[in-house]
C-alpha cells in the first residue's frame, strides 16, 4: 500500500554537501547504464514517469531522491549508471567518487539494490561495483532486470551464474530477485524487500 500512496521527486545531489538530511531511511539503486533502472523505479511505484527512462545511457549524472508516502516513510535514490556513459573521464571519476563517498558515508542508507541486465550477466563493470559496495559495508541485494527478454532456461542459468557470484560477496544477500518492469514480474517481490530492508 505505501507505493499506491505519494510519491514525490524531492532533489537530485550533484555533490555530497547537496545531499537532503538524513532524516529517514533510504534504499538506494545502481547498475550500468542502460540496465533499465528508471524503468524498474517506475515499476516499482507503479508510475510511469517518476524517474525518466533515458535513450541515451549514462543521462543519471547524479543523485536522485523520491519521498515515499505521506508523511514520507523512506526514499528510493537513483544512482549515477555505470559503464557506458559517454562522457569525459574527469565526469565519470566525478560520479564515481560521489557515489563512493555516499556509499561509505550515508549512515541512513539501509540498503543498495544492484541491478544486473539479466540478458548480459554479471561484467566485470559489475563486480568493480560489488567491490565498491563491500568495502563500504553496504549490505546490498542482486536484482537482475529485463528477465521477460530471454528465455526461461538462459534464465535460469543467468540466475544460477549470477547467485554463484553473489555468495562469495561479503555484503550481498545470496537471494538474487529477479524482475522485468515491462511484465511486472518480480515487482511485488521487489516492493517487499525494499519495504523490509528500510525497516531494518
Amino acid at each position: 500500500m505505501l507505493f499506491a500512496g505519494p510519491i514525490e521527486f524531492l532533489k537530485s545531489a550533484p555533490a555530497l554537501q547537496f545531499l537532503p538530511d538524513p532524516e529517514m531511511p533510504e534504499v538506494a539503486f545502481a547498475g550500468r547504464s542502460n540496465v533499465g533502472k528508471s524503468s524498474l523505479l517506475n515499476a516499482l511505484t507503479g508510475r510511469k514517469s517518476i524517474a525518466r527512462a533515458s535513450v541515451t545511457p549514462g543521462r543519471t549524472q547524479e543523485l536522485n531522491f523520491f519521498e515515499v508516502g505521506e508523511p514520507a516513510l523512506l526514499r528510493l535514490v537513483d544512482m549515477p549508471g555505470y559503464g557506458f556513459a559517454k562522457a569525459p573521464i574527469k565526469v565519470v571519476e566525478q560520479w564515481h567518487r560521489l557515489v563512493r563517498d555516499y556509499l561509505r558515508g550515508r549512515v541512513v542508507l539501509k540498503r543498495t539494490l544492484l541491478l544486473i541486465d539479466a540478458r548480459h550477466g554479471v561484467k566485470p563493470i559489475d563486480v568493480d561495483m560489488m567491490r565498491m559496495l563491500d568495502e563500504a559495508a553496504v549490505g546490498y541485494r542482486v536484482v537482475l532486470t529485463k528477465a521477460d527478454k530471454i528465455k526461461a532456461s538462459e534464465l535460469a542459468e543467468v540466475l544460477a551464474a549470477t547467485q554463484a557470484v553473489a555468495r562469495k560477496r561479503i555484503a550481498a544477500f545470496p537471494q538474487v530477485l529477479v524482475t522485468s518492469a515491462e511484465k511486472k514480474m518480480g515487482i511485488a517481490e521487489l516492493r517487499a524487500a525494499v519495504l523490509a530492508d528500510s525497516e531494518s
